[in-house]
Formats: structure tokens, sequence, C-alpha cells
């Protein structure tokens, strides 16, 4: 068992893993290095996310079509899973009094989907046919009544064609997560802990193999002061920046991956007589050729105990991995292991590329005639432009392709399972305990089984081991007990 453990990068997958080591291994020796001056700032932040807790309720690029014409909802389960094995961990930091902070980090907000043409239609319906048999979607409505489509989103029906074919599912037991605010939780409950350094603004500058561990070597980013320190265990959990950093360790299985930079953009209401008439996540389909974080969704979010009304995202394109990274950091990236991936991989994505430069070389107007899609009676003077965050797509070597975008998060490790890194983006923070239960299944797969290590997770998640996708009376009582926990019975009229 590890006895010095590092976590790069202090946003949410770090501060996870971080606490369950400390939960799981009391005596280890944990070190977290953040390039920034604060934790959560990157894709954690609030502002650099749709706060969404993703549940498969209302994203529709979770469930594709297959061949058949059938829906496939294999990957929506999963998903929807997961995010009720983040809220019980949450829910077990919060009454031990782990999670601290009085504004609430996540709230209860409707999540709907919203699609309109016959086709679209029939889509939904087949969609919310195949979910509904299961008990994790039990709750979902289904309409295309006009009226009950308006009591359930007022500003996207205001105005709206009434001849035109439309349709809507809902789910009340939707999410809005602060994600910036759970990682500053989690990160301050490790500084509590014996045994826990956090290192802010310092640069790793390499990852080398140290004997059976590593040496990490770091530069200060205010005084320029260089420095090194061996590890058992390094997980690289840095975002968009975890893909040169992995780079830097050289292990072979790193070779083959690229990554593809995309950033996004939100319109931001400003008109507080427009946001309290919109209570929802509303979801609808992707233009055809966007990736999977462009669906277009209407979303009230409540910040810091503030609402607001987002819509977007819009796709920009930067060659930073990092909202606060280097314009080098694409051209970096290349090397002679990946360059074949990345051109193979855009040759067989030309959609996305169209799609991309459509998106930089829109105009205002264009952006504007979008959000009048959603809500046809907006005014443009009601909104102005947010920068949101950056995000990288994996693109990994492929022996029929040459190399695939790969959407999703994806766990890498060496051969003696001492280093991990997380590449990849969404549904990310939303399945970030799932996700960082996978790395300890995979790097700790012998203490995993242990009898100390199976109480204390069952103890964290009381749905370890066992399924809520099949077993509907487990998940009736983790729902109602992390609900209760989490306050989420009991925070309607702060949306009102």
């Amino acid at each position: 068992m590890p006895k010095s453990i590092t976590l790069i990068g202090a946003g949410i997958m770090s501060a996870t893993l971080g606490v369950f080591i400390k939960k799981l291994m009391p005596d280890a020796q944990l070190t977290i290095y953040e390039r920034l001056d604060r934790v959560g700032a990157e894709s954690s932040d609030a502002w650099n996310n749709a706060g969404t807790g993703h549940s498969a309720f209302c994203e529709l690029n979770y469930t594709p079509d297959r061949a058949d014409g059938s829906i496939d909802i294999s990957k929506a389960l999963k998903i929807s899973e997961s995010f009720e094995i983040s809220k019980q961990f949450w829910s077990y930091l919060k009454t031990n009094g782990d999670l601290k902070g009085e504004a609430a980090f996540i709230n209860d907000i409707p999540h709907m989907s919203f699609v309109w043409g016959d086709g679209n239609v029939e889509f939904l319906r087949k969609r919310y046919n195949a979910l509904n048999q299961y008990p994790i979607f039990a709750d979902m409505l289904y309409s295309c009544d006009y009226e009950e489509m308006k009591a359930w989103m007022p500003l996207i029906m205001a105005d709206r064609d009434t001849e035109q074919s439309i349709a809507a599912t809902r789910m009340a037991i939707g999410t809005d997560v602060n994600f910036g605010a759970i990682t500053r939780g989690m990160i301050e409950y490790l500084e509590s802990c014996e045994g826990v350094a956090l290192k802010l603004g310092t640069e790793i500058k390499d990852i080398d193999r140290a004997g059976d561990g590593w040496e990490v070597a770091v530069k200060d980013m205010k005084t320029g002061t260089g420095s090194s320190a061996k590890f058992d265990f390094v997980f690289i959990g840095a975002g968009g920046g975890a893909l040169p950093l992995l780079e830097k360790s050289g292990i072979p299985e790193a070779r083959g991956y690229g990554g593809f930079p995309v950033g996004g953009q939100w319109l931001k209401c400003t008109n507080p007589e427009v946001v309290k008439y919109h209570q929802a996540k509303v979801y609808g389909k992707a233009e055809e050729g966007a990736p999977p974080m462009s669906v277009p969704h209407l979303d009230t979010r409540m910040l810091d105990g503030k609402r607001s009304l987002l819509f977007g995202p819009y796709a920009g394109f930067s060659t930073k991995f990092l909202k606060n990274g280097s314009y080098l950091d694409l051209p970096l990236s290349l090397e002679v292991h990946n360059i074949w991936p990345m051109l193979s991989a855009g040759i067989h994505n030309i959609r996305l590329t169209k799609y991309l430069i459509e998106q930089v070389v829109q105009s205002p107007e264009e952006r504007f005639a979008a959000l009048q899609k959603y809500y046809p009676s907006a005014r443009m003077e009601d909104w102005e432009l947010a920068i949101a965050g950056q995000r990288v797509q994996i693109i990994k070597k492929d022996k029929e392709e040459g190399g695939v975008l790969k959407f999703g998060t994806e766990i890498v490790t060496d051969a003696s399972l001492s280093l991990a890194a997380l590449l990849g983006a969404s549904p990310g923070a939303s399945t970030s305990v799932g996700i960082m239960l996978d790395v300890l299944a995979k790097c700790f797969p012998n203490e995993i089984k242990t009898e100390a290590w199976q109480q204390q997770l069952k103890a964290m998640i009381p749905s370890y081991g066992k399924s809520l996708i099949k077993d509907g009376e487990l998940l009736g009582k983790v729902r109602k007990e992390t609900t209760r926990v989490l306050g989420l019975e009991s925070r309607e009229e702060e949306w009102r």
C-alpha cells in the first residue's frame, strides 16, 4: 500500500480521490499540486460548466438511435446510476460534517427535454418509452400537449407556433450543482486531515520513474524556485492539462493519445424579470456534427444563492487545453506517436470541423437566432456573452481507422498501477465519484477487496456493490435519504 501519494490538479476529480484515500488510508501522506492560486478554478468552477447534475434525465445525446431504429439507453442507465452514487457520497460527507458552507451546493430543479419536428418528436416518444420501464426513470413525464408544456416551461412556449409539432419530457427530481463549491468543500476537509499538503501556484515540470515510484519536479509560480519530491502513487486529474502531464511520465500506455480542445460560451440573461419565469434545465438536440458538450440548453442556475439564466453552450476554438492555459498547449502536445491518430480523427470528423468553424465565425445575430429557437420572444438587449470553460476531447489510436475521437472520460494507468491519469470531459464532474471508484478498483485491486475497505465504502455509499438500475426498492431508499440530507425537498421557494 502506497505511503506517499500526489494528486495533480485541485479540481473535483482529485478532491474526490483525495477524500477516498484519507477515508480508506488515513496514514497516507497526500500532496495536492495546483497550478492556479485557488482550487476548483478550471473545469470545476461553476461558471465553466453547465452545473447540470447529469442523470440522463434530459440529455438526448446519452440515448442515441440504433441502426434498427430502436433507442440505445445503456449509457443513460449507467450515468443515471452514477449520479445517484455521487449524491450518496456527498450526503455522507455532509452528514459527517466534512462538507461545510452556508450556501447549498446542490439544488432541485426539473430536467426537461424539448424537441420539434415529427422525426424528433417520434425519437423523444421512443426514448421515453424505453427509459420509463426502469425504476430510475419511472418518474419521467411525457407530453405533446401545448398547454401542459406551457405550464412546464412558459418562456419556451411563449409566442411559439401552435401548429408546430413539439414534445417534451420532464423529471421533477433533476438538480443544479455547484461543482466548484463541492470541490472547495472537499479540499477544505482534506486540509484539516493529518498528512495532507496543498501546494497552490505550483507547476509540474516533469514526472520521472524513480524505482517503484515517481519523482515529480515542480516550480513555484511566484518565486520561480524549483524542487522535486518522490511519491509511491501519482494521480493526474488536471482536466485538459492531463494529457501533456501524462506525456511527461513517458509511460508506454500514453502512446497514441492526443487531444482536441473545444471552448465554450454562454448567453447570460441580464433581465431579472425574464430570469424568474424559467425554472428548469431544458435540453434540446445537438446540431448534426456537433460534439456532445454542445447540446443546446436553457438553464436555470443557482450560484452561491443567486439565481441566473444561461443559454448555450456555443463552441469556440482555442489551442489552449485549459481556460488559464497556454496557446502552445495543442502544438506542444503533438508527438510522433499521436500525429497520425489526430490527423485520422480529423479526416473522420469533417462534420465536427465544419461545425466548429461555423461556431467560431458566427455573428452575434446568428448566436441570438439559436436562442430564439428555444425562447422565441427573447430580446437581444437582455443577454450578454460569457466565456465558459475549456474541454479537451480524447483522440485515441485505432487499428482500423488510425485515430478516433472518444467522448466521455478514460482512465489511463501504467503497468505497475502506480500512476493513473484521467482524460476526457462530459459527463465528468457529475459522475466523479463513480470514476474515482474505478480508479481505486484499477490501481488498488487487492486493497479494495479487503473487509476494511469494503465496510468503509459501503458506509460512504450504501448502494456500493449493488445495482440501483435493477433494485427499485433500494433506489427508493437511497433517493429518499439523499433528498433529505441534501435538502432537495425543502428549497423549492428559492427558485420562485
